[in-house]
């Protein structure tokens, strides 16, 4: 399997060297950019696996590039982990509500990181063997990797299209915050239980007519209505 590439967009000099270094040292090739513009210039000619991005950066901000990223259907596919000393929840929600898979808080253990990077980069090479599922107007393409709402394609980022899946093969039944963030995340994600929350909104969002297929079971977790 080839090398996957690693954009790192982040303005500090002596963080960027020390992931440019951690990353690959593992298993990873990387590009950088030390601004947002820098990011936007380096995305329009290379085709990183994954965009790791600081929010705080000089000029065009993190979350300006992450929405120009994902607003651009040749770039929206790419996964998205934001690394930033903003730990607020509600910074995180605005993080999550634009496209991001993740975020990471500064200070950060690089080896946490890259546990996470890969996690994420599983979960956008992840293909079903089920091929699709079709209920009324809404089909998920499992082998394909779409979702159409009436027809028409939706763009859910690797982590809500995974989110979708397991409410689906679960379907009818309950799955917890925590059955979810170990199913869809794939490792142990503590005191982060409303991620699960803010993809779910997200998800909706995208479902339109179907989001009420998406229930919510008070004081424990979700389920996919049994149709």
């Amino acid at each position: 399997m080839p090398q996957e590439t690693i954009l790192i967009v982040e303005d500090d000099l002596d963080i960027l060297n020390l992931l440019r270094y951690n990353l690959e040292q593992d298993t990873f090739e990387t590009l950088t950019a030390r601004d947002g513009d820098e990011a936007l210039e380096k995305l329009r000619n290379h085709s990183p696996d994954l965009v790791l991005l600081d929010l705080m950066l000089p000029g065009v901000s993190g979350l300006d590039v992450c929405k120009r990223l994902k607003s651009n259907p040749a770039t929206r596919h790419i996964p998205v982990v934001m690394l930033t000393a903003k730990g607020e929840e509600e910074d995180r929600i605005t993080g999550f509500e634009l496209g991001a898979d993740d975020y990471v808080v500064k200070p950060f253990s690089p080896k946490e990181l890259i546990l996470r990077i890969k996690a994420v980069l599983r979960r956008s090479r992840l293909k079903e063997e089920s091929g699709h599922w079709v209920q009324q107007g809404l089909k998920v393409e499992f082998d394909s990797f779409r979702v159409l709402v009436d027809g028409e394609e939706t763009v859910l980022t690797a982590t809500e299209f995974n989110l979708l899946g397991s409410l689906i093969k679960a379907a009818g039944r309950v799955l917890t915050r925590e059955q979810l963030l170990d199913q869809v995340w794939g490792y142990e994600f503590v005191g982060y239980a409303r991620t699960v929350d803010t993809h779910m909104h997200r998800l909706r969002q995208k479902l339109g007519p179907y989001a009420d297929w998406l229930e919510t079971v008070r004081g424990i977790g979700y389920r996919l209505k049994k149709l």
